[in-house]
């Protein structure tokens, strides 16, 4: 893969050029978009303010099953069957029908990158004009490109409408993490009101390391206090700090001519706050139609259209864990929240919700030859455009 060709301050030089396919976004969406053009003969660049690799934002954990479909095993720090989940009057430990695993986030995404074709460069994406050839602006000159995708995050940078999504006051959680040197043997979180109400902290353990955190489903509560208070609990140095706004409402997917994966589109499971599963789902779904148009087998509007209604499709989902979520933010302090983690501690419901849960993005769609959507219905609208 071609490595930068600039450096940092006074001496960046000049990017421009035009391309069939500009991702802005390195990181799990726009690696996974990029992935699914390999050897469609399109010129993909692939752009971000930073390296691959070299800012990771979150706690680094995903479905066993979803990192060895995608040839990213290698990445696997530990592997988990259970899940722990700690109450202030009771601790309850989960088996689950499937692991978990945490990975480290510059080995998957050298990974990732690695099964793709395409040119990478580092510029701060500023905004778009956008035609049928669209122009993306960076601080170090303008990209041309018909397909353009937005990988960039929650700032949804190169929407139509920029600021409707800027926090305290759009639909984020805020959280943070510590990354001290420790081990674990388990994947454990934290009901507790101690911490946070209306949210969750966690300790995931990654070989040598513990990432241990707080996020709350509130974007005003600030979360530092309590992410140290759980990790001076737990025995740890509160060091190596990292967080991020994280969007817990499903978006559009599209915004006027442009592709919008992972964070931009609120590709991020509400109530658990998973979205690097989601945002590998998502970005290999919007690639595979990206391929299809590079190849001449469909229309940018096309696939807009079939990748948008993907997208939505998903809703349901989406809006089911968004109740959950609601109901633990309310309850989190009360025994009500108790009563229902007796009701839901038995292997037959543990089996049964977790399998759900896994479906929503299931493994099997990173399998080559996968089915490129979920099982119908579909928008007739969508599929006869």
């Amino acid at each position: 893969m071609p490595r930068r060709a600039t450096k940092r301050g006074s001496e960046r030089t000049p990017l421009s050029g035009d391309f069939d396919v500009v991702v802005c976004g390195a990181s799990f969406a726009g690696l996974a978009v990029a992935r699914e053009l390999h050897c469609s003969g399109a010129s993909v660049l692939v752009v971000d303010r930073y390296e691959i690799g070299e800012r990771q934002t979150s706690a680094c954990a995903a479905p066993t099953e979803w990192l060895h479909n995608l040839g990213l095993q290698d990445s696997i720090r530990q592997t988990f069957r259970d899940l722990v989940i700690h109450r202030p009057s009771r601790t309850y430990r989960w088996t689950l029908p499937w692991t978990f695993s945490t990975f480290d986030y510059r080995t998957l995404c050298g990974l990732l990158a690695d099964q793709g074709d395409f040119v990478f460069d580092t510029a701060k994406v500023d905004g778009i004009t956008r035609g049928a050839t669209h122009v993306v602006h960076t601080d170090r000159g303008d990209l041309r490109a018909p397909l353009v995708v937005d990988a960039l995050g929650w700032r949804r940078v190169l929407s139509s409408s920029p600021d409707a999504i800027q926090p305290p006051d759009a639909r984020l959680s805020r959280g943070l993490e510590v990354h001290p040197p420790a081990s674990g043997e388990d994947l454990e979180l934290w009901l507790d009101p101690k911490y946070v109400v209306p949210g969750y902290s966690w300790a995931f353990p990654a070989g040598d390391e513990v990432r241990v955190g707080v996020g709350s489903f509130n974007p005003r509560i600030h979360v530092k206090d309590p992410t140290v208070a759980l990790a001076q609990d737990i025995g740890v140095d509160a060091v190596r700090y990292q967080g991020n706004w994280i969007p817990h409402r499903l978006r559009p997917a599209t915004d006027d001519g442009v592709f919008m994966v992972g964070d931009s589109a609120g590709h991020c499971l509400p109530t658990t706050a998973e979205g690097i599963r989601t945002a590998l789902y998502f970005g290999l779904a919007c690639g595979r139609e990206l391929r299809k148009v590079v190849e001449g087998r469909q229309t940018r509007g096309q696939a807009l259209a079939r990748y948008g209604s993907f997208s939505a499709d998903h809703k349901w989902a989406f809006d089911w864990l968004w109740r959950v979520q609601s109901i633990v933010s309310g309850v989190n302090r009360h025994p009500a929240m108790d009563t229902a983690l007796k009701v839901m501690d038995r292997p037959s419901f543990v089996r049964w919700a977790f399998t759900h849960y896994l479906n929503i993005a299931p493994p099997s769609f990173a399998l080559e030859g996968a089915r490129p959507y979920a099982p119908q219905p579909w928008r007739a609208e969508a599929l006869a455009a």
